[in-house]
């Protein structure tokens, strides 16, 4: 694809050079700073001196002075010119010699022995730009002689040339280039590389130098451009690598020509330029009888045979500018990688950050995001450049403005999308992305401000799911420019997390109190009112938990209770003081009843105000569902088995008030049990739970209660009082009353044999029981008896034998004399000895009679292990 990359400027005209001497054609140029050598037909040689003029556009001219012109003498063309400018030295080959011309002057000159510095039978010659001797007075020369297949090198001084090295080659060479060691050669059939230093070559590729003219031009540290069969510009290094892929050029190419990142060829009709970088064909000039080609320090001049012309690259900056204006942004992105080398690095850094940016908004506008991105990212955007496009994302207090000179064409987005929805929509959703990917990198130091209100804007817009989770992370979303934003798109949940964030509490907890009583519309949440009361458990404003939890309970007392329930304790927490929550819920009942539940049952607060208000609590609602007409029994058991159970697990509760409330209530004789039980009034109670209420179930369990934190002994006598009161009410029932208190005296006793004394029950039983009702009780408390008898028999004879086994020791032990003294201690205690008295351990171990003591008091089985000794 094209792109302009160089103007065609004359700059010797035809007039100047020849005047009206129509015969005279350009045979070779040589350039040297501002000073220009032309050799013509008639053995001259031409000195101008060329003059770059900038207009005030930025165009550039020439303006050529003819400085002098010399007659060489031979009668012959000029075939070649190279100035060595360090000598003052121009190189001239004319009529096969190579001979010295002095630059300013142009007269021949004579070596230091007299006559002239001259190599004869020269068929061409090139000068080594890399030259391996270290002497800046001397210039390295390859020469082609006519006569023998050979390669000759030459030190080129002031007034003499010296012959240093001659190399063979297989074929006559007609074309030369020189870089360091390395000579590149074209033969009669082939190019080759060769090391005239070391005798090395490496063949490179067929070419018959008969069908064209072979081109070997050096283009940079050992690298070369070659002419190579079927119209290829190849490239090769000294180790005969092409590390290029070739230009294709024409067939026909007389000359060519580096100037970086371009290949310019020449044929009989055109200059063809070529991109070194992706080989592709950037431009064609026409330009008709051209026959010269040459580059002097990146100035490329052309020859015609009557005038002169020079090949003005335009600024690289301009070409690529050019490339992105035309949406060519691969081959734009090539050039200025490219061109790199050639420039400043701290100005290449700029440029290229610049233009991989307006890369990128080339391709956003082609809706190639994923590119985009990429070199948004490589150019380090600032990220307000494309968050601008966007009307209204931006805060109304930002300060940003756009790049001058603009990055893109874009007015906004609506300028790109020309009205289509679609399109503003694919932009929108990539602008979500990219920002939320670049929100906490480096790229939005600065202006964060600006991109997370653009994208809390596109969340809401957009009703994007990530809204609450920007909202509820760290941010620096502007709440002046979001809110209005956020209650356009009625987003009010987020507009109170908003608030929250910004330390507005009191604001949010009105939006969504809003919210819950339907006077704003926000389908965010279905759970906000569990949310608010979540919110305000974990608040630590003590005044704004106690103005809106009223509401909280008026809504749901169940849930709104949760508030001082759920109220998660720490440090930062402000703790509330219960008895200023009870006052509070005063009027609350229910939260009330749940929050004396929280106190007493879940923190197990040890207060009897709590217990005993929880208890009249409980009370009093059974009563009021005892008063119902048609009574709830469902209800009315719940409230019963939580009111029991209270009062079973409490210790704390004022017995004697709630007993005095229950006193009236016929159907609540089992609780008032409970409360005689609670004051160790067992008599009162197993009679109503036995004679008033005729639950035996409940008064065997009574007793199991009354006594499961006392002894054996205890639980005993309650199980005797509680037979008793079987056995008495027996006696004095008539009717068909009595044999059910005679059968539950019978379960009784097979039920829970172990508790009872046989023998006192067998005082109390009636003469005339039989013993078949009682023979799982008496079997059970003949194995009891028995068990217990073996059990002290086997427990006598392990003492006995124990007994016997300390005396067998003591005996052992009177024998030894056991050492006491200040300095040795005590097996047990570790102190030493202050007085004689010890005991001493089996095995001779002396201890002290108080520790020994102490040792007996803990043993569990309480046994006699001390022995007294006399011995000190």
């Amino acid at each position: 694809m094209s792109v302009k990359a160089f103007e065609l400027v004359p700059a010797v005209e035809r007039d100047l050079l020849m005047g009206d001497k129509a015969r005279i054609n350009i045979e070779c140029i040589e350039c040297c700073g501002k000073h220009l050598y032309l050799g013509t037909n008639d053995c001259f040689i031409h000195h101008f001196l060329l003059d770059e003029v900038t207009s005030s556009k930025g165009k550039r001219s020439y303006s050529a002075q003819k400085l002098l012109h010399k007659y060489l003498g031979l009668k012959k063309p000029v075939a070649e010119l190279r100035a060595a400018s360090a000598l003052e030295r121009l190189i001239v080959l004319c009529d096969g010699i190579v001979f010295l011309v002095d630059m300013v002057t142009l007269e021949t000159v004579p070596s230091a022995a007299g006559g002239g510095a001259k190599i004869r039978g020269v068929t061409a010659f090139c000068i080594n730009e890399n030259p391996v001797n270290g002497d800046p007075f001397c210039v390295e020369m390859g020469v082609l002689s006519s006569k023998r297949r050979t390669v000759q090198i030459y030190m080129v001084y002031e007034d003499r040339v010296q012959l240093v090295k001659e190399v063979s080659t297989p074929e006559q060479p007609c074309a030369i280039s020189l870089d360091g060691y390395f000579l590149c050669l074209a033969l009669a059939t082939q190019y080759m590389i060769l090391n005239y230093n070391t005798g090395a070559s490496q063949d490179l590729f067929p070419y018959n130098s008969e069908d064209r003219r072979p081109i070997v031009k050096r283009i940079g540290r050992e690298e070369f451009l070659l002419a190579a069969p079927g119209g290829l510009g190849m490239f090769a290094n000294a180790e005969g690598v092409s590390q290029r892929a070739p230009v294709n050029w024409s067939e026909s190419v007389i000359g060519a020509a580096v100037c970086f990142p371009y290949v310019v060829a020449l044929d009989e009709s055109f200059i063809t330029i070529h991109s070194m970088l992706d080989q592709q064909l950037k431009q064609t000039l026409s330009f008709r009888d051209g026959h010269i080609l040459q580059d002097f320090e990146g100035k490329v001049i052309l020859a015609s045979t009557k005038a002169v012309y020079v090949l003005v690259p335009l600024p690289l900056e301009k070409q690529i500018q050019d490339l992105l204006a035309s949406h060519r942004v691969e081959e734009a992105l090539i050039l200025t990688e490219g061109a790199q080398r050639n420039i400043p690095k701290d100005k290449f850094q700029i440029l290229h950050k610049r233009i991989l940016q307006q890369a990128g908004f080339i391709q956003f506008g082609q809706l190639q995001f994923l590119e985009a991105k990429e070199h948004f990212r490589k150019g380090q955007l600032d990220v307000r450049e494309l968050i601008s496009l966007y009307p209204l994302l931006l805060p109304a207090s930002s300060s940003f403005t756009r790049c001058h000179p603009p990055l893109h064409e874009f007015a906004d987005l609506n300028h790109l999308a020309q009205g289509d929805q679609e399109k503003v929509l694919r932009c929108k959703r990539f602008l979500i992305s990219y920002l939320g990917e670049v929100r906490s990198t480096e790229v939005a130091n600065g202006c964060r401000e600006d991109v997370d209100t653009a994208l809390l804007k596109l969340y809401a817009e957009q009703d994007h799911d990530s809204l609450l989770d920007l909202l509820a992370s760290e941010n620096a979303c502007l709440l002046a420019d979001s809110a209005p934003w956020l209650e356009k798109y009625h987003k009010y949940f987020a507009l109170g997390l908003l608030y929250h964030y910004n330390g507005q509490d009191s604001a949010a907890l009105q939006l969504w109190i809003r919210v819950v009583d339907g006077e704003l519309q926000d389908p965010t949440r279905s759970d906000l009112y569990e949310y608010i009361v979540d919110f305000l458990c974990s608040c630590s404003n003590l005044d704004l938990v106690w103005k809106y939890a009223d509401w909280a309970l008026r809504k749901d007392p169940t849930k709104g209770v949760h508030i001082f329930t759920k109220r998660p304790g720490s440090k930062d927490q402000s703790e509330l003081n219960s008895d200023d929550v009870i006052t509070y819920l005063e009027k609350h009942s229910q939260a009330l009843l749940l929050y004396l539940e929280y106190l007493v049952l879940e923190r197990k607060i040890q207060k009897e105000k709590f217990h005993t208000h929880l208890a009249v609590l409980y009370l009093e609602r059974v009563l009021s569902l005892i008063s119902k007409s048609p009574k709830d029994e469902e209800k009315l058991n719940r409230a019963r088995e939580r009111l029991q159970a209270l009062l079973r697990e409490s210790n704390l509760y004022r017995v004697q008030y709630l007993l005095g409330k229950t006193e009236s209530c016929e159907q609540l004789l089992l609780e008032r049990a409970t409360l005689h039980g609670k004051l160790e009034e067992h008599d009162k109670a197993l009679h109503i739970l036995v004679h008033k209420l005729r639950d035996f179930p409940s008064a065997e369990a009574f007793c199991t209660w009354a006594s499961s934190t006392r002894d054996s002994a205890y639980r005993q006598q309650l199980f005797h009082l509680l037979l008793g009161v079987y056995l008495d009410g027996n006696q004095t029932a008539a009717g068909g009353g009595s044999g059910d208190l005679e059968m539950a005296a019978v379960d009784l006793l097979n039920r829970h044999g172990e508790v009872f004394d046989a023998v006192q029950v067998l005082r109390m039983l009636p003469e005339g029981w039989s013993l078949q009702l009682l023979r799982p009780f008496l079997g059970r408390a003949v194995r009891a008896s028995m068990h217990a008898c073996r059990t002290s028999q086997i427990a006598l004879g392990l003492s006995h034998s124990e007994n016997l086994q300390l005396l067998h020791d003591r005996l052992k032990e009177r024998k030894k004399p056991i050492f006491v003294s200040e300095k040795k201690g005590c097996h047990l205690c570790h102190n030493t000895f202050s007085e004689p008295d010890v005991v001493c351990l089996p095995g001779g171990v002396p201890v002290h009679t108080h520790c020994v003591a102490q040792r007996v008091r803990d043993s569990p089985t309480k046994r006699q292990l001390t022995n007294s000794s006399n011995h000190t």
